[in-house]
């Protein structure tokens, strides 16, 4: 494939975060661009061809052209670094067909119990078994299930090395500590491990391509202390509401450190506070960029014409989805927070017809042209 068509073949058809850049923000040395243009990051690797989280998954997404790639850490048993997308491993790799079923355990996840196979009760011998299987049997492809390995943290970032020497510019990484405080219950904190890997492959500096992630904030701070390299604010919300504005419930009602802290003042927050100016503003003390889910920059309206409160199927395909809703008018987010220093990156960009408002009439790049 032509470098020229690369990014519009990736924005076409793989999970991708979008970067919208101020011009003091990412067009500085951590960026490997020399413009102002937005960054593109290959969510989880190249998933809409490859099983999640695979060294030929984050391959193929540099040599489709994406700017970065974003592997999800969670640890191991012994304290190892891997690339999965939850510390529960049950639906994206081959474990129940090689472990048994006593092996699994139930954990409170974000507040709400999980029973799977967890990483946390796994060596790194035992993760080495496994291969990775397709998350999404019925939307993407599955025939590579079973044939490639869980990588490790160093293994991306050696992979992250070999194609940027390959290319001739730099490849980026965006990992996101998963689930913080859950590993520090289990006595497996994630963040100096990830600092001590970017120290091993020379990357703890400030101008590293490196950027990393969390949806919870005290893991945040903590990071801010204790490398240079760029961090990232998420920002989550449980649904949209049929007038545009946001859902906080569930696991995506605030920061599970919040939950968990027992500050009043932090339980009468959700998610949303990071939106407000405030919200902005302590970002701004401890990161360098915001990273809202897509509602939060353009919120999308469904209809309710019986007035019951139930979205309408108005494609009248039996399905009630994200080409039932239109784009309302976007918010004023990405200004408030370029005024505050901060760049604005947003998650997550995928081509399947369904995960698509009506606006976009089924064409993913329509979605990437409008943020």
């Amino acid at each position: 494939m032509k470098p020229s068509r690369a990014a519009a073949a990736l924005a076409a058809t793989a999970i991708c975060l979008l970067a919208l850049t101020s011009l003091a923000g990412l067009a500085q040395a951590k960026s490997p661009h020399e413009d102002d243009g937005p960054l593109i990051t290959g969510h989880r690797g190249a998933p809409g061809y490859l099983p999640d989280h695979t060294l030929e998954g984050y391959k193929l997404a540099i040599g489709f052209g994406a700017d970065y790639i974003e592997p999800d850490l969670v640890s191991t048993k012994d304290g190892y670094l891997i690339a999965r997308h939850e510390p529960n491993i049950g639906g994206t790799t081959d474990v129940a067909s090689k472990f048994p079923a006593s092996r699994k355990s139930t954990y409170m996840v974000d507040g709400a119990p999980v029973t799977d196979f967890f990483a946390t009760d796994f060596t790194l011998k035992e993760i080495r078994t496994l291969r990775a299987i397709q998350p999404l049997p019925d939307e993407r492809p599955t025939e590579f299930d079973g044939k490639f390995k869980i990588p490790t943290f160093d293994e991306v970032l050696e992979l992250v090395k070999k194609e940027g020497r390959k290319r001739g510019r730099a490849v980026g990484v965006y990992p996101e500590t998963k689930h913080p405080t859950f590993h520090e219950e289990h006595g497996l904190p994630l963040e100096r491990k990830v600092v001590a890997a970017l120290k091993r492959h020379g990357l703890n500096h400030k101008k590293s391509p490196v950027i990393i992630q969390s949806f919870e904030q005290s893991n945040l701070k903590f990071l801010n202390k204790i490398t240079p390299v760029q961090l990232s604010q998420l920002v989550d919300a449980w649904d949209v509401n049929l007038d545009g504005s946001l859902q906080y419930a569930e696991t995506s009602l605030r920061p599970y450190d919040w939950t968990v802290s027992g500050d009043p003042r932090l339980l009468a927050r959700t998610y949303g506070f990071f939106a407000t100016n405030a919200g902005l503003d302590e970002i701004a003390r401890y990161a360098d960029i915001v990273a809202p889910w897509k509602p939060y920059i353009v919120p999308t309206t469904g209809t309710d014409t019986t007035g019951d409160g139930v979205a309408d199927d108005v494609t009248g395909d039996g399905l009630v989805d994200e080409r039932d809703r239109e784009n309302a008018i976007p918010t004023s987010l990405i200004r408030r927070a370029h005024k505050r220093g901060l760049d604005v990156h947003t998650w997550t960009f995928r081509n399947e017809a369904r995960r698509l408002a009506a606006d976009y009439d089924g064409d993913p790049k329509a979605e990437y042209k409008l943020f």
